[in-house]
């Protein structure tokens, strides 16, 4: 299991990005004991970013008891998510500087702008099941 990569999914699932380090403790071991999957989906997610150090890159800042996910960590979590193709388009983009740059960035806008709320749903219910529990 890649740790850094482990904290930057956890830290995205929680309202506004932040943990206490209880609950990020919590969930770490439940991820920790998941098996095989999770270690082999971190080990891939990390080759994305090789030289990945959450910390000292401004990833993640320690607050009250805590720790959030900054904008720029959500934005490397993108990347490291992202598909091949996807990755692929968005590299050819600034290369290319053509007509159809133009349209790609709206596109890209709108997974984005569709992604933030698939996340923002799943907090919501995350949230619902806590209360309930």
């Amino acid at each position: 299991m890649n740790f850094q990569v482990t904290v930057l999914k956890i830290l995205v699932s929680y309202p506004d990005g932040f943990a206490l380090m209880a609950d990020l403790k919590r969930d770490l071991a439940i991820l920790a004991t998941s098996g095989r999957d999770w270690a082999e989906r971190t080990k891939r997610l990390a080759a994305r970013v090789p030289v990945l150090d959450i910390f000292s890159q401004g990833l993640v800042e320690r607050l009250n008891g805590g720790w959030r996910i900054t904008e720029k960590g959500r934005g490397v979590l993108e990347f490291m998510e992202a598909r091949p193709a996807e990755m692929r388009t968005e590299s050819a983009v600034p290369a290319t500087e053509s007509l159809d740059s133009a349209q790609a960035s709206p596109d890209l806008a709108a997974r984005r702008s569709g992604r933030s709320q698939r996340v923002q749903r799943r907090r919501a219910a995350r949230e619902r099941a806590r209360a309930k529990a």
